[in-house]
């Protein structure tokens, strides 16, 4: 698959900046995001880039005092685990019981769960916010035997650590052909075969039951799906999201409510939000 590279020059190049430009873009279809030097680089599948949304997204940018400079680069089919490999991925380690990893790194510190992820252009490694506050939830749960979704799955790493931790049947799920793809490596490199993965989205999802549900996606998506995912958890069962800043969580929870889910509990990193509601 083909990628168009976005690099943002922006000013000044603060962290709620990056932040925020990540977010607009991943409403019109930007799948990864990483940090420069003079700001950021965004990656978006030729088959969802429109220069038209581009240029209107950045032109209705609400902060006033922030300049924002663009060019962009189409990118040709290639080995992204080298690129990752010579650019982006270190290895992360989440409440000293998780560490992420690539197949390339040395000299890796021994913890509970040990995950080898090599990623192609799907969002997951655990370097963003919102995955390692999805990470660091699914950790505190006891999810031994009980069914498990992960939604808009990326690289699988929630399904994998899910199964890791003895959860079972285990489901990921993901709109992107890539990261279904990148699943599919990724669960094989874990030897963690018994995660069935599928490429789509919610209207997969029919009269399956699940004890957990995790969905990281992004807060349109997840304000749209919110009424299905309700409908495939079992009375009791848990929903956990990510993919939106704090400043959402009102809409998020009011969305929950409606469907008779009951907010638990939500965690915050760099004014991205992770959120636990219970299925009442």
């Amino acid at each position: 698959m083909n990628y168009y590279e976005l690099q943002l020059k922006i000013e000044p190049n603060s962290e709620i900046n990056r932040d925020l430009i990540s977010a607009f873009l991943a409403e019109i279809g930007f799948e990864s995001f990483v940090e420069s030097e003079k700001g950021l680089d965004a990656y978006i599948s030729e088959k969802n880039y429109s220069e038209e949304r581009l240029a209107q997204t950045l032109k209705d940018w609400p902060l006033p005092d922030t300049h924002i400079r663009y060019r962009v680069e189409y990118i040709k089919d290639q080995n992204w685990n080298e690129e990752w490999e010579k650019n982006f991925f270190e290895p992360i380690i989440i409440d000293n019981r998780v560490i992420i990893h690539s197949s390339f790194h040395e000299n890796i510190p021994t913890l509970s769960y040990d995950i080898v992820i090599d990623p192609k252009m799907a969002f997951g490694t655990g370097h963003h916010s919102t995955t390692s506050l999805m990470v660091s939830y699914l950790l505190e749960l006891k999810t031994e035997r009980k069914s498990f979704l992960d939604m808009g799955c990326g690289t699988a790493v929630l399904a994998i650590l899910a199964r890791m931790k003895g959860a079972g049947p285990v489901t990921a799920i993901d709109i992107d052909e890539w990261a279904y793809e990148n699943s599919l490596e990724n669960i094989k490199r874990n030897n963690t075969p018994e995660i069935n993965v599928k490429l789509g989205d919610a209207s997969l999802l029919g009269k399956e039951k699940y004890d957990f549900i995790f969905a990281n996606i992004n807060r349109n998506i997840l304000l749209e799906d919110i009424p299905v995912y309700a409908s495939c958890l079992l009375s009791g069962a848990s929903l956990l999201m990510s993919g939106f800043y704090k400043e959402d969580m009102e809409a998020i929870k009011n969305k929950c409510e409606e469907n008779q889910l009951n907010c638990i509990s939500f965690k915050e990193d760099k004014n991205w939000a992770a959120v636990h509601f219970v299925k009442m």
